[in-house]
């Protein structure tokens, strides 16, 4: 980075277990997300909140323009599944789900997106992930193709 760069970009990501299964439990929960926050902090970026519920994860986050999105994601995803399996917090395999949803905000929005993310649970007691997730792409005016969505099961 040469001098005289500076950059504010704000980003929420949102993942998900795969199969959607339900094994995020709480007993262990705060744990990993304390871990994800870990990497995305050894990966020179800014944590801000992680939180979620037992099926996907919301992660804000504050990005330098050094780091490309892609790979700390695949960085958080492989080695919070090492992490969760290495523990062995759920019994069999865990995974994600390939993909994720980046949703960038302004300055002014942290707030509002920090007490979202904090009242996730709360949130899931009135909104099913996929009206969540689908409100977010439309939000954001994000094009996509049903066919490469997350798997939705249960929630039609």
């Amino acid at each position: 980075m040469s001098s005289g760069t500076f950059s504010q970009i704000y980003i929420q990501l949102v993942f998900v277990v795969k199969g959607r299964e339900n094994l995020l439990k709480k007993t262990f929960r705060e744990e990993v997300f304390k871990y994800m926050s870990g990497i995305v902090k050894a990966n020179g970026q800014k944590s801000i909140i992680i939180n979620g519920v037992e099926d996907h994860v919301h992660l804000f986050i504050g990005l330098k323009p050094s780091m490309r999105l892609s790979d700390l994601v695949r960085d958080i995803k492989n080695n919070t599944t090492n992490f969760i399996n290495e523990k062995r917090f759920v019994v069999g395999k865990f995974a994600w789900q390939e993909g994720y949803g980046a949703f960038s905000y302004s300055q002014s929005q942290i707030d509002n997106v920090y007490k979202y993310i904090l009242n996730q649970e709360t949130h899931h007691e009135k909104k099913s992930f996929k009206e969540e997730y689908l409100e977010l792409l439309k939000r954001f005016e994000i094009d996509y193709q049903e066919e490469y969505l997350f798997e939705f099961y249960g929630d039609e």
